[in-house]
C-alpha cells in the first residue's frame, strides 16, 4: 500500500480499506535485509508506532485527521519523545524530554512515526554521513551520497521504505536529497527576517503528494520564466556545469515557452559579497556548538567565533539585501535553473577534503538553493530531463519563486510532466 500516492491512500485509511497497522507491516517487510546504510534510519522504533495505532483506533471516524494512520519518520534533527535523537552524530545522542513542534503537528493530525531518519552532524553538509554510524547509500546511484542535509530521509523514501518522510531545509537540504535520488522536494516559503534560514517540509515520490501534503492545488497561468545555468554562487564558474543538467534546464525552458509561459534568459543579480553573508550567517549559528564535532563542523564553529558582534551583525544586514537585490535585477516571477550541478559524488568524496575545501566543493554542486533560504521564498525541485548515459542519475530542475505563490509554481511543474 505504501506504494499508493498520498491521496488514495489517505482515502483508504479514513474509508477504514486499509488499516494503519498494515503500513507498519509493510515498513518491517521493506526494512528487512537492509542495513542502516541502505535504509537511512537512524532509530527504528515500529513498536512505537504500534502503540501509536492503538490510540489512534480510538478515534472516532469522523474525527480522524488528514495524516491519520499515514507512516512517516521524523529527520533526527528533531527530537521526539520516546526516541533517543542524535543530531548526526553519535557523541550527541541523548533521550529528549520534549517533542518539537513539527514532529508534534504531525502527531496531532495522526500520522505514525516509525522512526528517525539520518542526518549529517546537525545538518551543517549537504551530504549525510553522520559522526560515528554509517554513511547514507543513494538508492539510486549506489557507492553515491544521497545529498544532505535529509540525505537519510530521501533513501527510505527513495527505497520504498516509506511513502514520505520529513525533512528540513536550511540550505537546500530538502532539495538537493530529493534531486539527489529523483524526488520531489518542496522548500516551502518562510520569513527569513533575522537571517532565519530553515523550514520544515517533506520528501516524496510525485509532485501531486507534495501538493497534498502542502494543502497547494496548483495554479495555471502565465509566468515570467528567468532562466539562469550559470552559477550563482561558489567558484564553479559556467563549464562547472554538466552538460546533461544544463541540457535538462534548456528543454524545461523550451517546454514552457511552448505552453505560453514568458521565457527569458538573466544574469546572476549579486556578486560574491552577499553570498558572503550566508556563510558569515551560517558560522555565527555555529559559534554556540559546544562539545566534539566533525573537522568541517569545527571550522565552522572555529569561523564563527572569530566574527565580532559587529561581523556578525553586518552580515544579517548583508543577508537582507539579496531579496530587493534579485527582485531589482529580475523582472520575473520563477526562477528556473538546476538543482544539482552535476551527479551526485561518491560517499567520501566531500568528508576527504580539507573543510575550507569541502565546503566549497559543496557550494559548486548546489550553487542555486541557497538563494531561497536568504529571500524566504518558495522552491521545488523536480526530475526532469534525459539521464546520464554513463551513470543512469536524471537530473532535476528547480524552480524558484521570485514574485509568485506556491500554487503557481506547483502550476509550472505541472505544465513540465505533461
Amino acid at each position: 500500500m505504501l506504494e499508493l500516492p498520498l491521496p488514495q491512500l489517505a482515502r483508504l485509511l479514513h474509508s477504514g480499506e486499509v488499516h494503519p497497522r498494515d503500513l507498519v507491516a509493510e515498513i518491517d517487510s521493506a526494512l528487512s535485509g537492509l542495513t542502516p546504510a541502505e535504509h537511512g534510519f537512524a532509530h527504528v522504533d515500529l513498536d512505537f508506532a504500534l502503540a501509536q495505532v492503538e490510540q489512534l483506533d480510538t478515534i472516532p471516524r469522523d474525527k480522524r485527521r488528514k495524516l491519520w494512520g499515514i507512516p512517516i519518520p521524523v529527520k533526527d534533527l528533531s527530537p521526539v519523545v520516546g526516541m533517543p535523537v542524535s543530531y548526526g552524530s553519535v557523541s550527541r545522542r541523548e533521550i529528549p524530554d520534549a517533542t518539537d513542534p513539527f514532529p508534534e503537528v504531525l502527531l496531532n493530525q495522526g500520522a505514525l512515526i516509525p522512526g528517525k531518519t539520518q542526518t549529517p552532524e546537525l545538518g551543517m553538509s549537504a551530504y549525510t554521513e553522520p559522526v560515528g554510524m554509517p554513511a547514507v547509500d543513494n538508492p539510486r546511484l549506489p557507492g553515491h551520497t544521497p545529498g544532505g542535509s535529509s540525505g537519510g530521509a530521501a533513501a527510505a523514501v527513495a527505497r520504498g521504505v516509506v511513502r514520505v518522510a520529513h525533512a528540513s531545509d536550511g540550505g537546500g537540504s530538502i532539495r538537493i536529497p530529493a534531486a539527489s535520488t529523483g524526488l520531489v522536494g518542496f522548500k516551502p516559503p518562510h520569513l527569513s527576517h533575522g537571517a532565519k534560514l530553515t523550514v520544515q517540509g517533506f520528501l516524496v515520490p510525485t509532485l501531486a503528494d507534495a501538493a497534498f501534503l502542502h494543502n497547494i492545488t496548483p495554479c495555471h497561468r502565465a509566468l515570467r520564466v528567468g532562466v539562469l545555468v550559470e552559477p550563482l554562487h561558489g567558484d564553479g564558474g559556467p563549464k562547472s556545469v554538466a552538460p546533461h543538467v544544463v541540457a535538462a534546464v534548456r528543454t524545461a525552458a523550451d517546454k514552457l515557452s511552448d505552453l505560453g509561459h514568458s521565457v527569458v534568459e538573466i544574469r546572476p543579480a549579486y556578486g560574491p559579497e552577499l553570498f558572503s553573508a550566508f556563510q558569515d550567517v551560517l558560522c555565527g549559528m555555529a559559534r554556540r556548538i559546544d562539545g566534539p564535532a566533525s573537522p568541517l563542523v569545527d571550522w565552522l564553529r572555529s569561523r564563527g567565533m572569530l566574527l565580532s558582534a559587529a561581523q556578525r551583525a553586518d552580515a544579517v544586514r548583508r543577508f537582507h539585501k539579496v531579496g530587493p537585490a534579485v527582485r531589482a535585477a529580475w523582472d520575473i516571477d520563477v526562477l528556473l535553473t538546476p538543482t544539482l550541478a552535476f551527479d551526485p559524488p561518491a560517499q567520501g568524496f566531500f568528508s576527504a577534503l580539507p573543510p575550507a575545501e569541502d565546503f566549497e566543493a559543496q557550494t559548486r554542486w548546489t550553487p542555486w538553493a541557497t538563494l531561497f533560504n536568504m529571500t524566504g521564498g518558495a522552491a521545488l525541485s523536480i526530475p526532469f530531463g534525459t539521464a546520464n548515459t554513463h551513470t543512469g542519475w536524471q537530473p532535476s530542475v528547480h524552480l524558484g519563486g521570485i514574485r509568485c505563490t506556491p500554487a503557481d509554481l506547483f502550476g509550472l511543474a505541472e505544465d513540465l510532466e505533461q
